[in-house]
């Protein structure tokens, strides 16, 4: 693979997963050991249907705030619903980031144990655009499956029983986030950018491709690496609770979306945090390197550190 633009990340063909299983998971645990993110290819996710999704996105928060905030939901730390701009904010940063968002998970029976106590909230989705609700269950149930399919090759590449990760995040509260940067002029809101530096909570990220360049990872030798996703690429990467069951072995790494050097009409971007059942146990691999530690609780805590909870 020699496209340049991904030159910076080890290239994962999901296809392999079918026809080389062994060599598939090695690839992808090598990846994500060393770096933390790896590209994507061979997955369902083509330029057409994510170009329906942003069209969807791009109606909706064109709506009028006082209508997009009728689906603000605080009680749950705003995992479903809209969050509007200037709430959210990277852990220790003074300054809120540039951007509003649309999380959606998992439609689950409403008499569902989960449902029922809303460890795992209702989606609200817009009446006003009903094909937003209809085109982004179905991102849902795609970046699912690629999602377990990458989990099962990390957890054979660290010699975890089979179906070790599929049983961890059974019904768990996976999001779907749904971002607007508006088109904030640099240096209106001193200090602030579309995403401060930051590592995500959750076990596994998928990110396609976003509509404007911006993102950039930290590499382990201090640069900061810009990293523009192709139509045809996943971008994938570990998040602090994969981190903390791998006791380190598959570290979270930390980037950041930066504003554009002039006018560019927005961002809009579509990361899939994958998350274990509310009450699965993060044991790291490695007893020294802490006490088992309950997905919910972990998450709570870092909803309220950046604010939305």
């Amino acid at each position: 693979m020699s496209d340049p633009v991904i030159s910076n990340l080890p290239v994962i063909d999901l296809r392999q997963a079918d026809t080389d299983f062994p060599g598939f998971a090695r690839a992808l645990g090598e990846g994500l050991s060393d770096l933390g993110f790896v590209a994507v290819v061979g997955h369902p996710l083509d330029a057409a249907f994510l170009d329906s999704l942003y069209e969807a996105a791009a109606r909706v928060f064109s709506l009028p705030d006082e209508v997009k905030r009728r689906y603000e939901h605080v009680a749950s730390g705003r995992q479903r619903g809209f969050t509007p701009f200037g709430v959210e904010k990277a852990v220790g940063q003074d300054v809120s980031d540039l951007k509003e968002f649309w999380q959606l998970g998992r439609d689950l029976p409403a008499d569902h144990p989960l449902a029922l106590s809303e460890k795992v909230p209702p989606n609200r989705f817009p009446e006003e655009v009903v094909e937003f609700g209809e085109r982004f269950r179905q991102y849902f149930a795609n970046c699912e499956q690629v999602a377990l399919t990458l989990l099962r090759g990390i957890g054979h590449y660290l010699g975890l029983p089979a179906g070790f990760f599929d049983a961890l995040v059974k019904d768990g509260n996976t999001v779907a986030r749904v971002l607007h940067y508006p088109d904030v002029p640099s240096g209106r809101i001193p200090g602030a950018v579309r995403a401060a530096a930051h590592e995500d909570i959750n076990l596994i990220t998928l990110l396609p491709a976003s509509t404007k360049p911006g993102l950039e990872l930290l590499t382990r030798d201090g640069r900061w690496t810009p990293t523009v996703v192709p139509p045809n690429v996943l971008v994938a990467d570990t998040g602090d609770m994969m981190q903390y069951l791998t006791a380190g072995r598959m570290p979270s790494t930390t980037h950041r979306v930066v504003n554009p050097d002039v006018s560019d009409g927005g961002r809009y971007s579509l990361p899939f945090f994958v998350h274990p059942h509310p009450d699965g146990l993060l044991t790291p691999l490695d007893p020294a390197f802490g006490p088992p530690v309950r997905a919910e609780d972990m998450l709570m805590e870092r909803l309220r550190a950046i604010g939305v909870a």
